[in-house]
């Protein structure tokens, strides 16, 4: 029997905290998704006014601000603050991205900041990736051939064949895409989601690669590829600006194709 409904102890009922930025003069509030799993408690939003004239421009440089100014147990992952390793994913108002390319002033009214949707959560912030990188081991993500190196020699492309790679190298593994996917959602334990299958067809597109019938076997699933049905949620939320459900399309293409 389906349920539709929270388990209670994931209901958001208890009353969060209020942090008033004093003395400010332009100042935004943050609504903060906040869960400890050893406190017992259920989750709660609470709010930090911060002053935005001592505060980064960026949604990163406020919980920099409030993890160092406020609250020190407020938890979150970061590590490169330039979009280029994907570490800090979340929800901000209600859109997947990143918290360090995400200019405070280009969200509207309070901000709200949740973990990635549809994921169980570590802490706070943090979501829980284990699914999602086992997903992605599944398609095993490097350049298998069969034929021996070239002597002393790379494996060489031309400049055609390496520009197919253009717009699926570039993909940081955010899973933005794929929280944003309600195909996703519903089918997470067998769909692969957007961001796995656009680092399936970088490999399928790679023409170093020897294995393309082994990998579209792997892929020729009801629901490992099929599930998809081009919502373009993972396209509007990629904050490196790539189209998974592209890729998509263009695996779905390559295995009907070899069946004709």
């Amino acid at each position: 029997m389906a349920t539709f409904t929270l388990p209670k102890n994931s209901k958001i009922n208890a009353k969060g905290q209020v942090h008033t930025a004093e003395g400010a003069t332009r100042k935004r509030s943050f609504r903060i998704y906040r869960w400890d799993p050893d406190s017992g408690q259920n989750p709660r939003y609470d709010t930090f006014e911060i002053d935005l004239d001592a505060c980064g421009p960026m949604v990163l440089d406020a919980l920099f601000k409030i993890k160092n100014e406020i609250d020190p147990t407020l938890t979150f992952r970061r590590s490169c603050r330039e979009g280029i390793c994907g570490s800090c994913s979340m929800n901000m108002n209600g859109k997947n991205g990143l918290a360090c390319t995400t200019a405070i002033e280009d969200l509207k009214g309070d901000i709200r900041i949740t973990p990635l949707p549809h994921m169980d959560v570590v802490k706070d912030l943090v979501p829980d990736f284990t699914h999602f990188y086992a997903q992605y081991a599944s398609i095993r993500p490097w350049l298998q051939a069969v034929t021996p190196t070239p002597s002393g020699k790379e494996r060489l492309q031309s400049p055609e064949q390496r520009e197919k790679l253009d717009g699926l190298y570039e993909c940081i593994l955010c899973a933005c895409c794929s929280t944003a996917c309600p195909s996703y959602w519903w089918n997470s334990d067998k769909f692969l989601g957007p961001a796995i299958l656009l680092q399936a067809y970088r490999w399928l597109a790679d023409s170093r690669d020897e294995m393309t019938g082994e990998r579209l076997d792997a892929l020729e699933d009801p629901f490992r590829l099929y599930r998809c049905h081009t919502i373009m949620n993972c396209a509007n939320v990629c904050p490196k600006g790539l189209s998974p459900a592209k890729a998509i399309a263009e695996i779905k293409k390559m295995e009907a194709e070899r069946h004709v």
